[in-house]
């Protein structure tokens, strides 16, 4: 884990794509795409399964390395109705006995207006316009907006590093003068490549470690 310092409040980056607020106990978690592939599958596109055992043990990792009480889903739970699988709920919902104390928290994204809520049964609390949090604003889409530091997912960032020889573009936390990006959580997403300012603070996910880019 790594640390950076926002809005006066440390938070740490893990590797498994999550950003921890110790002070407040909370995950924030973006763009899970739960049941991606399998929505994929029932379009008729072969795709091997594992990736919803891949998003849940990456966040009971993550829940067991910071012992987080709180999880904030930035938008983009489920990926699509069809994705909403015997199997998949199935797998998540063991998670959720396992965890039950934990208060799980979901801002709804562009994907989760058409694949609908997680079951009533899991105990989410749903947003549309998202949630205050001392001085930051849990949102889906990077906007500024006013009354907090706003932390998003939505685009998915990463940025392109290039060598003498070849490049490579890994998924990256992104964090401007007023929002902050996280890297899209879900085991099978793409990425778009984001161009930083001066002064912005990019930590790139890679090898299983987080790295800076650009100074803080």
């Amino acid at each position: 884990m790594i640390e950076h310092t926002v809005a006066g409040e440390r938070l740490l980056m893990l590797p498994e794509k999550a950003l921890f607020w110790r002070d407040a106990m909370t995950l924030f978690v973006a763009d899970f795409h739960l049941g991606k592939a399998a929505a994929f599958r029932a379009a008729g596109i072969p795709l091997p399964p594992g990736t919803t055992t891949d998003n849940v043990e990456r966040l009971a990792a993550a829940v067991e390395k910071t012992s987080a009480e709180r999880v904030v889903f930035l938008g983009d739970f489920f990926h699509a109705k069809a994705g909403r699988t015997e199997k998949t709920v199935a797998r998540f919902a063991k998670w959720r006995d396992e965890n039950w104390e934990i208060g799980l928290v979901l801002v709804r994204g562009n994907h989760d207006d058409h694949a609908g809520d997680p079951p009533p049964e899991w105990r989410f609390t749903c947003l549309d316009e998202g949630i205050k949090l001392g001085p930051f604003f849990a949102a889906h889409v990077p906007h500024k907006r006013a009354g907090g530091y706003v932390l998003a997912g939505h685009i998915h960032p990463a940025v392109s590093l290039k060598g003498k020889d070849d490049a490579m573009n890994l998924p990256c936390f992104w964090f401007g003068r007023d929002v902050g990006v996280l890297p899209a959580f879900g085991a099978f997403t793409g990425s778009a490549v984001v161009r930083p300012q001066k002064g912005d603070g990019v930590f790139v996910v890679a090898d299983g470690s987080v790295m800076p880019v650009t100074g803080k």
